[in-house]
């Protein structure tokens, strides 16, 4: 169970995170989309995993890899947005979040569209 001190770093860690990422696509000369999908703290506040979704599809082995990359800047990043709240500044993990595509994917299997046969 989350506590509100948890919801709360998380909430700001997405929020500062969402605007970022939106002020890199808008950027970039590339037609992407990277939404901070969900943000999940651990109770002593030292891991930070971070939920992202990247659309189109094509873009997402080489964002993720970016991100990868530059994870020591992010995490400068949010350290400066959060100096005055937190003691310590969580590690960051970053994930890729696929559940949007597993919905569409059901719903293309249901409507008769997928692999499966209509019985």
């Amino acid at each position: 169970m989350e506590s509100n001190r948890q919801r709360k770093v998380a909430q700001i860690i997405q929020e500062d995170f969402a605007e970022l990422f939106r002020k890199q696509a808008a950027d970039s000369k590339q037609n992407f989309l990277v939404t901070v999908s969900d943000v999940k703290v651990t109770a002593d506040l030292g891991i930070a995993k971070i939920y992202l979704s990247i659309f189109p599809q094509d873009f997402r082995k080489s964002i993720m890899k970016e991100i990868e990359e530059n994870k020591a800047q992010y995490r400068n990043f949010i350290g400066q947005k959060m100096a005055k709240q937190v003691r310590v500044i969580p590690q960051l993990n970053f994930y890729l979040d696929t559940s949007l595509d597993d919905v569409e994917k059901l719903e293309r299997e249901l409507r008769g569209e997928g692999d499966n046969p209509v019985l």
